[in-house]
């Protein structure tokens, strides 16, 4: 076998299964799954590396389950127009792909096996989180060809670090040493520009058994989502389309208007957050290429890395106080979140997950007295006696989204409304994961448990209810930020038209 030309980081490639490829194979099989997109994608990187080493085409597969857990019509209407742009690109190119949509739970089961049998190599994304890592080692055990699982989460591969890190400031201090040996082993802008990777074709007793995704479907038409068994009670988000098209617009749209105000982000009414995290989440739009857009816009070269390696959030790249503030959230918080579930999956939902002096406080106040005790019901409809937090579950209803700093209060508030505080945390999680377009996703996961103490430190004086965990309340909120506009648009009013 010749000697392949590495381009993909064998940090980022990691194998499933001991099955060896398979030289008389028809095609390399690429199993799209969480890295949604056709460039800047380092596993269609490495699936176009196996078909130049054999010589034999590419064949993409993209599915989209109804029997995953959350499946809904805000969820199905995110994914599916991506589905349809990367049909697009792929055909436009030459490349062979099937768009394939579940119609049942279990409809799409014996699917990837039978694209596999004719595979010299089976490449798919890796993703520490939800059932992607679970459903992953099952097909490892299931399919007799190599399937390898190709990190295209962050600018650092979740396997570069070999410890859980406890703070921000820790992994900060580890990212300021480590990261400028990968900043510049970035994926491909257009991988399906390399020759060779077209010809290859699905066979007709396949697409029998697993037709085509229709042209409603890929539009994702209300008489096609109400077709599929998933939940109808969430609807499409607010303004918001999926797929990479609507994704780089939203970057474009960030990097040339808010980001010079990113500074002003914990104001509502100053609208200066990026927005692109559902992007990201469902990989339409790649950190890389979100990193790629910051640093032309700042004539950014790794030559302009300061001196920081000690964890400090300035100092270390050598941009304007915005954009420097802006990676610390894309790179050092989001991928913080990536490492923590790496190396400990159950830290996306157990609440012995947290550090022993925030399960330690929290039980100790279990049993205190709560100013009241709202039913799930209440909590999803906005039915509390708190008008920012109701708000914020008005936002989330409406966009799928909450604004960032208010997450975190509807977070803490939770916390005093619930009978316990491990009660807490399923609502939270409950909450996010049906209503928040990333929702299911490591960074996600982060921001609840941070309201519970991850990645904090004790804070006093000790409150009833929180012990030690920091203490957020709305009336602070209310004093400290600019909000009248952003509760014209998700208070009362907008309540009455929600329910």
């Amino acid at each position: 076998m010749a000697r392949r030309r590495q381009t993909v980081p064998e940090v980022r490639v990691r194998a499933v299964n001991g099955a060896p490829p398979n030289p008389r194979g028809r095609h390399v099989l690429y199993w799209m799954t969480t890295a949604r997109r056709v460039a800047f994608n380092f596993a269609l990187d490495r699936a176009a590396e196996w078909c130049r080493e054999f010589g034999r085409p590419l064949l993409v597969l993209e599915a989209l389950r109804v029997g995953y857990p959350w499946a809904s019509d805000r969820l199905h209407s995110f994914v599916l127009p991506g589905m349809a742009e990367n049909a697009r690109a792929l055909a436009d190119a030459g490349v062979a792909s099937l768009a394939y949509v579940e119609p049942d739970p279990g409809a799409g089961r014996g699917l990837l096996e039978a694209l596999a049998r004719d595979a010299c190599v089976v490449v798919t994304d890796d993703f520490p989180a939800f059932f992607l890592p679970r459903m992953l080692s099952a097909a490892g055990g299931r399919l007799g060809v190599r399937l390898e699982a190709v990190d295209s989460n962050g600018l650092l591969p979740i396997r570069a670090t070999h410890a859980v890190f406890p703070t921000a400031y820790a992994f900060r201090r580890f990212l300021q040493r480590e990261l400028a040996s990968h900043i510049e082993r970035g994926p491909l802008p257009d991988p399906l520009e390399l020759p060779g990777l077209g010809g290859a074709r699905v066979r007709d007793e396949v697409l029998r058994l697993y037709p085509q995704a229709t042209d409603g479907l890929l539009r994702a038409d209300p008489s096609a989502l109400a077709a599929l068994p998933i939940d109808h009670g969430v609807p499409p988000a607010e303004g918001c389309r999926g797929g990479s098209a609507a994704g780089r617009a939203v970057l474009r749209s960030f990097v040339a208007e808010r980001l010079g105000r990113y500074l002003e982000r914990s104001h509502p009414d100053a609208d200066a957050s990026s927005g692109l995290s559902p992007w990201l989440h469902f990989g339409q739009v790649s950190v890389h290429e979100v990193f790629r857009a910051v640093v032309r816009r700042e004539r950014w070269t790794p030559a302009r890395l300061g001196d920081e390696r000690r964890g400090a959030k300035e100092g270390f790249w050598g941009m304007s106080p915005e954009a420097g503030a802006f990676l610390d959230e894309l790179v050092t918080w989001r991928e913080l979140g990536f490492n923590m579930l790496a190396r400990r999956p159950e830290a996306a939902s157990s609440f012995d997950s947290l550090p022993a002096w925030a399960r330690q406080t929290l039980e100790a106040h279990a049993s205190d007295r709560r100013e009241a005790a709202y039913r799930p019901e209440e909590l999803e409809e906005a039915r509390t006696h708190d008008e920012i937090w109701n708000a914020a579950q008005n936002q989330l209803r409406r966009e799928g989204r909450i604004h960032n700093y208010l997450r975190m209060l509807w977070g803490k508030r939770v916390l005093a409304w619930s009978t316990t505080p491990r009660d807490a945390l399923a609502r939270l999680l409950a909450l996010n994961d049906r209503w928040a377009l990333d929702g299911r996703d490591p960074n996600s996961a982060s921001g609840i448990f941070w309201c519970l103490g991850r990645y904090d430190r004790p804070w006093g004086p000790e409150r009833p209810i929180y012990g030690t965990v920091r203490y957020m309340s709305s009336d602070a909120t209310r004093r400290k930020l600019r909000m009248s506009g952003w509760l014209s648009r998700f208070g009362a009013e907008a309540q009455g038209r929600l329910l």
